[in-house]
């Protein structure tokens, strides 16, 4: 080897030993040890430990606690990547659009992303308690159910009429054209808010619903209530993020693909579905393989929750693995075979994805 290749060589060592010590340190160090205490009965408590084999993995599968945390993981992992992949991607299509005042709007919708996990979640308990103001606001919607009905109904008569008389015209007007809509919003407003002036819509009571979402063991979908609360929590904050990855692939797609969709005839919805949808598949790989594993590391959100709602209706695997290490006599070694379970699982499952689910090549 050359001198020139040699100090060439030696600096990149020198300018990646500070990545390479962490990585060596806190990963492959901690993974080779978490393997090791996976197979002893090692506590926080005694010093001295021995080697049981695969016992602790037998006692993982038999206790209903484990069994619970490693449904509600696939649970949560499934629901909240299909939610977070649909609706970042509705998010980006729209903000993508040439519009005044897009980038004020791309800032708000990314602000949840840049907040502290803890302050969103100690919000998010308020807003899921009983008095909370998911309830309080469920309760003043349903106030102005006969107001927004009659809105509605108005709206809906107003466009039918006025697209019913430009086509009796011989004018090809669509049901949805945004010009007659317009007139039709503005004779909905004004109709409507005559008609409660008038006392002829009376809107009812406020009443919010008394439904708890923290303490409520019910099921839906298979899943505890309280858990569908952090499903919403955890989409809400991780939207925008995997909104500007897909921001940032629409932005790569070529116009004149575009353009020669619409000479060809297809129309808005066609050219998402046709260009927009199969030319984002290096990115939309992207978006799911981090979903998928983010989703099921996911432990913050759930121990920031506390006593709020209990804890065998939202505990995940990783919080499992802590609970383990840091509450009674600190079981090292059925936490670290939990850990085990949980590195395999996501391993797999990535692999998974990368074999039979979006491909990484655009079409």
């Amino acid at each position: 080897m050359l001198r020139s290749q040699r100090t060439e060589a030696l600096y990149a060592l020198l300018f990646l030993a500070p990545f390479l010590v962490h990585l060596g340190v806190f990963f492959v160090f901690a993974f080779v040890r978490t393997l090791g205490f996976s197979f002893t009965d090692k506590t926080l408590i005694g010093q001295s430990y021995q080697i049981v084999g695969f016992a602790n993995f037998v006692q993982l599968f038999q206790d209903p606690r484990f069994i619970a945390a490693l449904t509600h993981s696939i649970s949560f992992m499934l629901i909240v990547t299909l939610l977070q992949t649909f609706l970042a991607l509705s998010m980006a299509a729209i903000l993508n659009q040439r519009l005044r005042g897009i980038t004020f709007f791309r800032t708000v919708y990314y602000i949840p992303s840049v907040l502290s996990s803890a302050a969103v979640t100690v919000i998010a308990i308020w807003f899921f308690q009983k008095t909370g103001f998911l309830n309080t606001f469920v309760g003043w919607i349903g106030s102005l159910a006969p107001v927004l009905l009659t809105f509605l109904v108005i709206f809906a008569l107003a466009q039918a009429l006025q697209v019913g008389w430009e086509r009796m015209r011989g004018l090809p007007v669509a049901l949805t054209d945004p010009a007659l809509a317009t007139i039709s919003l503005a004779v909905g407003l004004a109709l409507t808010w005559l008609l409660v002036a008038l006392g002829a819509v009376v809107p009812r009571e406020a009443q919010p619903p008394e439904f708890t979402w923290l303490t409520n063991s019910d099921r839906f979908l298979g899943v505890p209530i309280p858990l569908w609360s952090i499903i919403m929590l955890n989409t809400f904050t991780t939207i925008p993020t995997l909104m500007l990855i897909f921001l940032a692939g629409l932005q790569d797609i070529p116009k004149s693909i575009y353009e020669a969709a619409a000479i060809d005839g297809a129309s808005p919805l066609q050219q998402f579905f046709s260009v927009t949808v199969p030319m984002l598949r290096p990115v939309t790989f992207l978006v799911i393989t981090l979903s998928l594993i983010g989703t099921l590391q996911m432990f913050d959100q759930v121990a920031l929750m506390g006593d709020a709602a209990p804890l065998d209706s939202i505990i995940v695997l990783a919080y499992y693995v802590y609970n383990n290490v840091f509450s009674g006599e600190g079981r090292v070694g059925l936490a670290s075979a939990a850990a085990i379970i949980l590195a395999a699982l996501t391993f797999a499952i990535v692999l998974l994805q990368r074999a039979l689910g979006i491909s990484e090549k655009a079409h």
